[in-house]
């Protein structure tokens, strides 16, 4: 990072980049997709072809890279291609450890792929270190996937300590922050070895860019083989939603912070509400995880959180069928509050509980939110 300046500077001037033909202060979309060669048939900074290098693109990943404290950072087309890229990179008979508490498509993605491409996993359950240390491999165990915060029920893992294992053993460790941000986690501090974001979340923040980004903590072998494998499937981000993601960028650090503001607020008041079975936050000073969120999130404890409701799976959904502030929607990071039954989105690839209510918390005013909820709990039909 800029040595000089803040975080919340850096996000907010994209870098401080000027475009240097026109002075605008907002760096334009290249949209080309090729690139002229020189008159001794050089490339001009080593573009020939936006599949590999894009002007736009590279904007947007030194920002981010800069933001997690990174030595370089590529960007993917969605958040799930940016997840499953470190896995497409290992080789066949490597093994990997998953926490079990993770974003579905990952686990969808091994379920279906990673027996048939000679990759071996297990789960571990989320945050029990133990049990963690007692499942590696020596010698076949390459890379740890891990996230924190972790979806649906907000586990949190001690980053420095799996990666204190995990390097011990030569273990790459990966962290998918896509829920913390930089902004309130900066795993790579914490010894991890790369990061992972869905920038379709709170990186854009508006709902309306469908992205991911990986950052690598050093360079290696490895980490050219992940870009390798991107230049090859493909999967390179559009110069349009690379421009759209930068934008998004600059409100960052006011837009989490308030996102973790209204879900702190939101958590302490369902979780003494009589219709609550349960609160899944961190936040929250009984949280099993609160200990180690205190440790390795700063300014907040992220915009996410999760209830049980009694009643079972039907319940649950009526519940979410009387939102009228909260909309009722998959995917999260928003500036607006959207709920959903995660169940219904994840099917039995997962363990999630069939009365659960995920919460992405917007950055609406707090009173309007907690209303909301309070006319749902009391079975009042949306108005």
């Amino acid at each position: 990072m800029t040595a000089d300046k803040a975080p919340e500077t850096l996000a907010a001037q994209a870098l401080g980049l000027e475009d240097p033909v026109s002075g605008a202060l907002v760096p334009p979309v290249h949209m080309s997709t090729t690139f002229a060669r020189r008159d001794d048939y050089s490339l001009p900074d080593d573009r020939s072809y936006i599949r590999d290098h894009g002007a736009t693109q590279e904007q947007v990943e030194q920002v981010i890279c800069d933001l997690e404290g990174g030595y370089d950072a590529i960007s993917f087309s969605s958040g799930l291609a940016a997840c499953t890229a470190p896995f497409h990179a290992l080789e066949a008979g490597d093994h990997v450890l998953v926490s079990d508490t993770i974003y579905h498509g990952v686990l969808s993605w091994l379920a279906e792929f990673a027996e048939a491409r000679g990759i071996g996993y297990d789960l571990f359950p989320a945050g029990d270190l133990e049990r963690f240390a007692g499942m590696i491999r020596p010698g076949v165990t390459r890379l740890v996937w891990l996230e924190t915060p972790a979806n649906p029920v907000w586990t949190v893992t001690d980053i420095a300590a799996v990666s204190t294992i995990a390097h011990a053993r030569g273990i790459r460790v990966a962290v998918d922050s896509t829920c913390a941000t930089p902004v309130l986690t900066r795993p790579i501090e914490f010894g991890a070895d790369f990061v992972c974001h869905s920038a379709t979340k709170y990186l854009n923040g508006h709902s309306d860019v469908l992205a991911g980004l990986l950052v690598a903590a050093a360079d290696s072998a490895y980490w050219q083989r992940i870009r390798r494998h991107r230049l090859l499937a493909g999967s390179m981000l559009g110069s349009m939603e690379a421009w759209l993601l930068l934008r998004g960028l600059r409100t960052l650090y006011l837009r989490v912070r308030q996102q973790s503001a209204n879900a702190l607020a939101l958590a302490g008041w369902l979780v003494e509400h009589p219709c609550v079975e349960q609160v899944f936050y961190p936040g929250l000073p009984r949280d099993p995880g609160h200990e180690t969120a205190c440790r390795q999130m700063s300014g907040g404890f992220g915009g996410m959180l999760s209830i049980l409701v009694p009643g079972g799976r039907s319940e649950a959904v009526a519940v979410a069928c009387r939102a009228s502030v909260f909309k009722r929607a998959t995917s999260l990071g928003g500036v607006e509050s959207v709920l959903e039954h995660r169940k219904s989105s994840e099917g039995d690839v997962t363990s999630t509980p069939e009365n659960l209510i995920r919460i992405s918390a917007g950055i609406e005013h707090i009173d309007d939110l907690i209303g909301d909820f309070s006319r749902m709990l009391a079975k009042e039909p949306a108005p």
